[in-house]
């Protein structure tokens, strides 16, 4: 099986470096500095469950020989246009792309440019990111894929794909509800996101201040309320597993739209907080904590420098 990865960056090089270096057929499109910097050194993965240094095929958009079987999609969300015509050369008939971005606005991007037969639903939970040296540094052993066909159900690809991700050294769950999974990861981002943007500040932080709690639990129950409203709503697992990590006192967790704020780069605000708000709108649900937060955004967008 043929995996092409977009970039090399926190996600997509620490999964295709884990797959690479189990003996996976992958191949990185990165942009030319970053394709000379693993050409001489490697792509190299820095992590509490293993260090790893390997070799790895890489390509330019220009140079792509298609089709791939599968297009492991990382951009971020302001990315997603770019990123779609960059892996287009790369999508023949039957390749399919497994998109892991945050929220669900880019599946119909996806679908329009591709087909939706041919768009996988994906997700992951890693904490990643990328040193100025170019090192993946990989916080923490949570590294998990979750996909799925968007229809439900189990298809011969995405069990070849689900045997294929075994080569690598990360968790691999293969759902017959990857809509409600996509949602359930939606719904946590979109709170923590939500919150400690507007605060600055990481869950402990939040959780120390008298009104933080009741600020943290009354955006959770803001987009629970759009997720069931949109014919998602959260098993009670996810429930629990989200308030729990949502509520931790010693938590250091923040969302990285937080930490791109605070280093005036761009933001994925609208891709998440928009898409919520306006998902609530459609289905009459009121989401005024959610708004403020999106609002707060729109203020620091319109103010950064651009260029």
């Amino acid at each position: 099986m043929r995996i092409l990865v977009l970039g090399a960056g926190a996600i997509g090089g620490y999964f295709g470096g884990r797959l690479a270096a189990g003996g996976a057929d992958v191949t990185f499109l990165v942009r030319p500095r970053r394709k000379q910097v693993l050409g001489e050194h490697g792509l190299i993965v820095k992590s509490p469950v293993g260090y790893i240094v390997v070799p790895v095929v890489t390509t330019l958009a220009s140079e792509i020989k298609g089709p791939y079987d599968v297009v492991l999609l990382t951009a971020k969300a302001y990315d997603l246009a770019s990123a779609i015509d960059a892996v287009a050369p790369a999508m023949g008939p039957k390749s399919v792309v497994l998109p892991l971005l945050n929220g669900l606005l880019h599946l119909d991007a996806l679908a329009e440019r591709f087909g939706r037969e041919r768009v996988l639903g994906g997700t992951c939970y890693i904490g990643a990111s990328l040193s100025s040296e170019g090192h993946v540094i990989h916080k923490g052993p949570l590294a998990v894929i979750t996909f799925g066909e968007l229809d439900g159900g189990r298809a011969e690809r995405t069990q070849a794909l689900a045997t294929e991700f075994q080569k690598g050294n990360f968790k691999t769950v293969l759902s017959d509800r990857i809509r409600g999974d996509m949602w359930d990861k939606f719904v946590m981002l979109a709170t923590l996101a939500a919150v400690t943007t507007v605060t600055h500040a990481n869950v402990g932080e939040i959780m120390a201040a008298p009104e933080g709690e009741r600020t943290m639990l009354t955006a959770l129950s803001e987009c629970e309320a759009v997720a069931a409203a949109n014919g998602s709503p959260l098993s009670t697992e996810a429930r629990d597993r989200t308030r729990t990590m949502l509520t931790d006192r010693a938590s250091a967790f923040s969302a990285s739209m937080r930490h791109d704020m605070e280093a005036g780069g761009r933001t994925e605000g609208e891709h998440i907080l928009g898409d919520m708000v306006r998902c609530g709108g459609a289905t009459g649900v009121a989401t005024p904590l959610l708004r403020m937060a999106l609002c707060n955004l729109q203020i620091y967008e319109a103010r950064r420098p651009k260029g």
